[in-house]
């Protein structure tokens, strides 16, 4: 029964319910309509919403001079612009009126430079500007002006699908010379696989033709290369200067305040974020391109999502997990603003498995924007104040180097320009650690790009810049050789330089460049040790470079031995701290090694040569240092250190041919003493000679290997045999075998 009468109707309690929730939505519907009343009530009398009312319904031949009404509400929306910024609403209104020439083309640059966005621009309306561009009366001038704008409005237009669908009729301008270098900048923005056909190539190639290799023609050019490469075959630079200049100058300023008055982030068209900080000192410049732009969509969301879904497309922003971004990988939307890439760790992955081509075009342009404009381009000092900006914005172009293990082409050419300007001061860990980046360098090339300058920087610099850069040089010569390793091809003639680009090297060539780069190290460390007075620091730092260079062979396959200059081994073999010495036996073991090993290697394949000069000057070099450390013939005939007898008779050094050896070395004396304090305690004349018999020399070597000189005890085991005989004294013999 109580089931029937549940069914047969609500019970009083429900039907109380129900008459609550009727008065509740009855009463906000009402709350509603009078929300709406009063502010289209407000609306009404609002002298902003009737301006844009006026330019909205404004007829065609209207006069403008002596219009007051004209005057007066275009004034209004001016000092809102510029204020405040205009709605998408009041941009397409304002747009609408300029470019349809209603009322002439005199107001038409005067209303586009008020165009200043508050949130997004509407893509239609600038879809129907773009249509205007073809009615033919809008003067040239204009016609630039607005192609600015919209390339300096280009990352806040809400979508760009319908902009691409009128690629076509965009290209049509690229014959328009006074349009050509701003619609190709528009172009290179919009363009998409699709949009590279073979027609758009020619002519391309007819207007390089008749304008010349134009920047902005080859730019655009190369995209198209990187898209369809078999429709593209003229020979693009590796290096070229940009092509595409900053248009934003009429607006910068404005939208600068119009977000420092709303709080929100406004973006250029090139993907720079532009970041206001309150500064006592208004004469110093504004690091605005160095803030690396936060990894974001485009900006209309609901837009950005009728087109993910439509395109089964997912943005970066939207991953968080190396997992999604393996499970979406060939769908990835990149932001809009390509410097976000170098913040996220996510992206770089991206880009270091997909290796997107077009990608890279773009953040490579974007950051020599950045680099181009705050260190060379900056006359008022820029970075010249050590900026904590340029501080934070170098380190982490470093850090996204040093994980993608390879520099970008953008930073390289920057550092080319910049190292003929720079002091040698200025940002010195960052700027060394970028050149120590950049990949191998032609041999016909390396002179004046990276030899000239550093050479003047080395010489006119104190002793820490030439530590500095002669550890540079040493990861350079590291990053080439391990280029060469890992990008060698199977048959060992060509090697790729990076794997982002399409530059080849031969082998020949490579060896080239690797020893342009060691001999100039060698020029450099051998007048700054005589500048620095054989400094014990910068030593240290030449050393560590050839430790690298000594093991090129077996370590990296690069068949190349380059020996050190005079000027190195001799002030290393008469320093005065063991460790300098230590280091130098055993970079002239690793010598050994390698040169053994290379001279097997000759044996088996023609094509493989160590040249013979290299092999004469290892074997006077280990007979110099067998001579002076275990024989005790200093100053003998034949070596390169030569003095007159003389002279050294007048220097009262009693056998000064012993000067130098294990036992008198400067380096080694107070080992020498302390182990004959040591083996005879109760004598008190002190016998240094006494060292060199048999059993007491056999002591001492290993007592000085036991100290941690591994160094001289491969050099010894290595290049000396050691014959004892049974009366005091020693008999040795080179090991070496000469060539």
């Amino acid at each position: 029964m109580a089931a029937k009468l549940n069914l047969s109707g609500p019970s009083d309690s429900d039907q109380s319910s129900l008459n609550d929730q009727s008065v509740s939505s009855r009463s906000i519907n009402r709350s509603l309509r009078v929300a709406e009343k009063q502010r289209r009530k407000n609306e009404a009398g609002d002298p902003f919403v009737l301006a844009l009312k006026y330019f909205s319904d404004v007829e065609a031949g209207t006069p403008v001079l002596g219009n007051d009404d004209l005057e007066r509400n275009l004034v209004l929306v001016e000092k809102v612009a510029y204020s405040k910024g205009l709605s998408p609403e009041a941009i397409s209104i304002m747009l609408e009126f300029a470019m349809s020439l209603r009322m002439g083309t005199i107001l038409c640059p005067r209303v586009l430079k008020c165009l200043i966005p508050a949130t997004v621009v509407p893509q239609e309306a600038v879809v129907r500007a773009v249509v205007w561009l073809g009615v033919g009366k809008i003067p040239f001038g204009t016609q630039v002006l607005f192609i600015k704008w919209v390339l300096t409005m280009f990352d806040m237009i809400d979508a760009k699908d319908h902009l691409r669908a009128i690629y076509g009729f965009i290209f049509s301008f690229v014959t328009e010379e006074n349009l050509c270098p701003y619609i190709c900048h528009l172009l290179y923005l919009l363009t998409r696989k699709e949009s590279v056909r073979v027609f758009r190539v020619r002519k391309l190639l007819e207007l390089q033709s008749k304008l010349g290799r134009q920047p902005f023609l080859l730019h655009l050019l190369s995209l198209y290369k990187v898209f369809c490469p078999e429709l593209v075959t003229l020979s693009i630079p590796s290096r070229m200067k940009s092509g595409f200049r900053n248009h934003n100058s009429p607006w910068k300023s404005v939208l600068i305040g119009v977000q420092k008055r709303n709080g929100s982030q406004v973006a250029s068209s090139i993907g720079l974020a532009f970041t206001i900080k309150d500064k006592t000192n208004t004469r110093k410049r504004k690091h605005c391109h160095l803030e690396l732009p936060a990894l974001s969509s485009v900006v209309n969301k609901q837009a950005q999502t009728e087109l993910s879904s439509s395109r089964k497309v997912v943005p970066l922003v939207q991953l968080h997990s190396f997992a999604q971004l393996l499970e979406n990988m060939h769908h990835i939307e990149l932001p809009a603003q390509m410097g976000s890439l170098l913040g996220s760790s996510l992206a770089l992955q991206y880009l270091d498995c997909v290796q997107d081509e077009s990608a890279l075009l773009r953040l490579n342009f974007w950051l020599g924007y950045a680099l181009h404009e705050e260190f060379l381009f900056c006359g008022d000092g820029g970075a010249s104040q050590n900026s904590e900006e340029a501080l934070q914005f170098l380190n982490k172009l470093l850090s996204t180097q040093h994980f993608l293990q390879e520099g970008f082409s953008s930073s390289e050419a920057f550092l080319y320009k910049f190292l003929s300007v720079w002091d040698g001061s200025l940002l010195r860990p960052q700027i060394l650690g970028l050149l120590s980046n950049i990949p191998v360098v032609p041999s016909s090339q390396i002179r004046q790009l990276l030899f000239e300058p550093l050479m003047q920087l080395f010489f006119t610099s104190s002793m820490f810049f030439k530590c500095g850069l002669m550890e540079c040089l040493n990861n350079m010569l590291l990053k080439w050789l391990t280029w060469h390793s890992v990008y060698a091809l199977e048959d060992d003639l060509d090697i790729s330089l990076n794997s982002h680009t399409s530059i080849n090297m031969t082998l020949s060539g490579f060896k080239d460049s690797v020893m342009e780069l060691v001999n100039f190290v060698g020029r450099l460390a051998s007048v700054g040790l005589q500048l620095e007075g054989c400094h014990s620091l910068l030593l240290s730092f030449i050393l560590d470079f050839y430790e690298t260079v000594c093991d090129t062979f077996l370590k990296y396959g690069l068949p190349l031995v380059v020996m050190p200059p005079a000027g190195v081994f001799y002030p290393t073999l008469f320093a005065a701290d063991p460790v300098s010495v230590d280091r130098l036996a055993y970079i002239m073991y690793r010598y050994k090694v390698n040169l053994t090993s290379a001279k097997n290697q000759e044996k088996v394949t023609e094509a493989f040569h160590i040249s013979r000069q290299t092999f004469r000057e290892f074997n006077h070099y280990v007979v110099v240092m067998v001579n002076c450390l275990w024989n005790s013939k200093m100053f003998q005939p034949g070596m390169d250190v030569q003095l007159g007898e003389e002279l050294l008779l007048k220097s009262n050094v009693p056998e000064y041919w012993t000067s130098f050896d294990l036992i008198h070395h400067p380096a080694f004396l107070s080992y020498a003493v302390d182990f004959h304090q040591r083996c005879w305690p109760g004598r008190k004349d002190m016998d240094l000679n006494s060292i060199k018999h048999s059993k007491p020399w056999s002591w001492y070597l290993e007592y000085l290997f036991t100290q941690g000189y591994d160094g001289l005890k491969q050099f010894v085991q290595s290049n000396i045999s050691r014959q004892l005989t049974a009366g005091d004294g020693q008999d040795n013999s080179l090991s070496t075998q000469q060539r």
